[in-house]
């Protein structure tokens, strides 16, 4: 690769566009002499010069091919997943050790002592700065950022100033605390201990998302955004690690989009679900937060009455936002709008490649429509909506099904964060809230619960996903958290601390298996039956369900299960 190409993968004069190799090759005549680079068997991204609007391209090659934008989704006690009991048997002695740990988020910092051995050097085996420029990356790290090696990271620790010599850090926070709960070290005078306290640590520092794509999706500038190919190339480069070590290793992404059909069919999906069905990889996901923000919309449109009314109240100062409308093949939908003032935009028909620009003339208001009869990913109908300046108020968008055809409907805001509080649903429903990567299959999707009291984290996003297929998988605590923080430690909650203890308990689950050689195969689907054997579920409750999955985590019933005995609940 050229210096001028390998430029063009962190420059904002550059869009990142995600494609199949073969099959969306012929779609994108006219820009495939654009610098691309391949991610697997199966994907690729092209980098295309910024000065064709996204908009257009979304119109000419497809809704899938942008990449969706993802933002981050007390002390954990031991006794609520069955750890303290587990920790009591000798003849397990689970660590975590010989199994790596990988965290795809913020970052990590690397000079906390719950990352260090007794000896003061590190239990990070990698890190992987997508963030800084590096004209010498290599295949691979994908051409892009720089990679930090066991040996340079101790080397740093021995410095005076060690971020001097391995200058990466997490600013923000969240990949440190992510890290901590998988696989700190015990740090008794603050009653603090991550699951895996020996395993080997791997990080992603992601980069955050291009201008092009964050003024596409209205994304505040002062937000956490990341995008979906990068996520991708962070989860290659693990795998690929995990290879060259020799070891097995358990995946936790801790991000979140509510882009997408909520299907588990978008490209992150459809490669995670992949890399799950490998022996010795395992990949953890979080439900999301989204459960109770008001950013989902169900209806089954009434034959007799032909059409449902959605209402969205627009909160004060929202610059701009996108709405998806999601059919179910093999309806078809169309839609009319009436603005906060009153000002109605008349049915637009449901035609192949029909696209609307609407300004309105009450409010300096501008609305683009693109309808996607059959998505390419899904084959299902997704309308597009960008409101550009909306009006503060109650917009209603009638959506009209075909009479005698089966017209429920799905639509969804962007994620906590990227748009304003307020600006929600007048009517939402909490049901199908599974942010993806979440409603991929085969991983592993946790939702997060207060163990202090068993009840459910009040923003878990809720199953099923838009196919009804069964998630969350599983239950694990996620609420007012103790995490290793830049001073000290501080408390968080979320679906993804969730995962991270999970993540922690699988790689337990791994090295009983695979480093102790009880098991030559295994990948995420059985550890996570491991896990579903094991859970301890409420008797007032039917299982699996929306909210809990199969039930709450519980690894020493796990093992026990495996004897074929009985644990009283």
């Amino acid at each position: 690769m050229t210096p001028e190409e390998q430029i063009k993968i962190t420059s904002n004069d550059y869009a990142d566009i995600i494609v199949e190799h073969d099959a969306d090759l012929d779609r994108l005549e006219g820009i495939t002499g654009e610098t691309m680079v391949k991610l697997d068997e199966t994907y690729a991204v092209v980098y295309v010069p910024v000065k064709k609007p996204l908009l257009k391209l979304v119109e000419e090659i497809g809704y899938t091919t942008i990449p969706k934008v993802f933002g981050l989704a007390e002390s954990l006690t031991y006794e609520a997943v069955g750890l303290n009991r587990l920790l009591t048997l000798p003849g397990l002695n689970l660590r975590g050790e010989g199994v790596i740990i990988g965290i795809i988020d913020t970052g990590i910092d690397y000079r906390n002592p719950v990352f260090m051995k007794s000896d003061k050097t590190t239990r990070i085996l990698s890190i992987w700065d997508q963030t800084i420029i590096n004209p010498d990356a290599g295949e691979n790290t994908f051409y892009y950022g720089k990679e930090f090696t066991q040996s340079d990271i101790n080397t740093a620790l021995m410095s005076e100033n060690p971020l001097t010599v391995v200058p990466t850090n997490d600013e923000n926070g969240h990949g440190t605390a992510l890290a901590g709960l998988a696989a700190g070290n015990v740090v008794t005078e603050n009653d603090f201990s991550g699951v895996a306290t020996a395993s080997e640590i791997a990080v992603v520092k992601l980069k955050q998302a291009k201008d092009a794509l964050r003024d596409y999706l209205f994304i505040p500038k002062d937000v956490d955004c990341y995008q979906e190919n990068d996520i991708m190339a962070g989860v290659l480069y693990l795998v690929n690690l995990s290879k060259a070590q020799k070891k097995p290793i358990v995946i936790c992404i801790g991000l979140s989009s509510n882009m997408g059909g909520h299907d588990g069919r978008e490209p992150i999906s459809h490669m995670l679900a992949s890399l799950a069905e490998r022996n010795g990889v395992i990949i953890v996901l979080p439900g999301g937060n989204e459960g109770a923000a008001g950013h989902h919309y169900y209806s089954n449109i009434d034959n007799k009455v032909g059409y449902d009314t959605v209402e969205l109240n627009v909160g004060k100062g929202e610059n701009g936002f996108t709405l998806e409308i999601w059919g179910q093949a093999p309806g078809v939908y169309s839609i009319d709008i009436t603005s906060p003032s009153g000002e109605y935009i008349p049915r637009i028909p449901a035609r192949l490649g029909e696209s609307r620009v609407i300004r309105f003339l009450f409010e300096d208001t501008t609305l683009n429509i693109s309808y996607q009869i059959a998505e390419a990913q899904t084959g299902d109908q997704l309308i597009f909506m960008q409101f550009i300046k909306p009006a503060e108020g109650i917009w209603r968008i009638k959506v009209y099904g075909i009479k005698d055809i089966s017209t429920g409907f799905h639509v969804w805001l962007p994620l906590t964060g990227f748009i304003k509080e307020d600006t929600k649903f007048v009517k939402p429903n909490p049901d199908t809230t599974i942010t993806t990567p979440g409603n991929a299959g085969i991983p592993i999707t946790v939702t997060a619960y207060d163990y202090r009291n068993q009840s459910l984290y009040r923003n878990a996003g809720r199953g099923y996903t838009r196919l009804n297929g069964i998630k969350p998988d599983l239950a694990a605590p996620g609420v007012e958290l103790l995490c290793p923080g830049s001073n000290g430690f501080t408390s968080k909650s979320g679906t993804s601390l969730a995962a991270a203890v999970t993540a922690g308990i699988c790689a337990l689950i791994v090295e009983w298996g695979l480093v102790k050689g009880k098991m030559v195969y295994m990948d995420t689907i059985e550890v996570k039956q491991f896990l579903i054997r094991g859970v301890k579920r409420s008797p007032t409750l039917t299982y699996p369900n929306k909210e809990w999955g199969f039930g709450m985590i519980d690894i020493y019933r796990t093992f026990d299960s495996l004897r074929g005995e009985t644990i009283q609940r």
